[in-house]
């Protein structure tokens, strides 16, 4: 089962800093059908003003994945960590027993990010936060595992969850297969261009909810960017 989400059917929310399109019920925008797939509870497509961004607020018990397409985010909390990511990077923070964090577009321009929620395997762990540079070039024509419930054998960065976040660049016509085991849920995205995952199209910033499926062959319909989750 490949359920196509077109980028036009996401939720909205948009005030004067913050554009938001919402791939799962979030905030003010609920539907009953989009509550989350498997452990990912929320995809948000975010785009935020030069000079905008979240004032300090709490999370806790939510692996919280930030994917950035453009420009650059700068995070603070009250563990005392403090870092800028930038396109095509990433950070994870694990909000645990409970962590306050703020994150802001300090860059010239306007920033793109996805926000990942994942639901942890265990509450009340000890909050973590750290990012890691994943440049392109090395996702060219492969996946790459920018996440992870078991980073010592997938790489990336340490999640509290049976599940793994990948990100990948294809250039026109270059394939990847993905075996898909059964039971799992997958969910990708398209950052930029156009894909195909078995026969059915996406293209930017379109999504496709994956499940029962023996394998995805995703194909490039021109030169693309995409992130793939994959969790229980």
């Amino acid at each position: 089962m490949i359920d196509k989400r077109p980028f036009d059917s996401l939720g909205q929310h948009k005030i004067d800093w913050l554009h938001a399109r919402h791939h799962f019920s979030f905030g003010r925008y609920i539907d009953r059908s989009r509550m989350g797939w498997g452990t990912l509870r929320v995809w948000n497509d975010d785009e935020i003003i030069a000079g905008g961004g979240f004032d300090p607020h709490p999370h806790q018990d939510m692996e919280i994945i930030t994917y950035i397409r453009s420009g650059a985010i700068t995070h603070r909390d009250n563990m005392g960590n403090e870092g800028r990511t930038e396109a095509g990077d990433v950070q994870v923070m694990s909000a645990g027993s409970g962590v306050i964090h703020s994150e802001f577009n300090q860059e010239d321009e306007t920033t793109s990010l996805f926000q990942i929620w994942i639901e942890p395997s265990i509450t009340g762990a000890t909050p973590s936060w750290e990012n890691a540079k994943f440049p392109k070039g090395e996702r060219a024509g492969e996946l790459v595992v920018l996440a992870s419930g078991n980073p010592k054998i997938d790489g990336g960065l340490p999640i509290n969850q049976d599940a793994k976040v990948m990100g990948a660049s294809l250039t026109r016509g270059q394939t990847i297969t993905y075996p898909l085991q059964a039971g799992r849920h997958a969910y990708l995205v398209v950052a930029d261009g156009a894909i195909k995952i078995n026969e059915v199209a996406l293209n930017s910033r379109d999504a496709a909810a994956i499940k029962n499926e023996d394998e995805m062959i995703i194909t490039a319909k021109e030169n693309s960017e995409f992130v793939l989750v994959d969790t229980q």
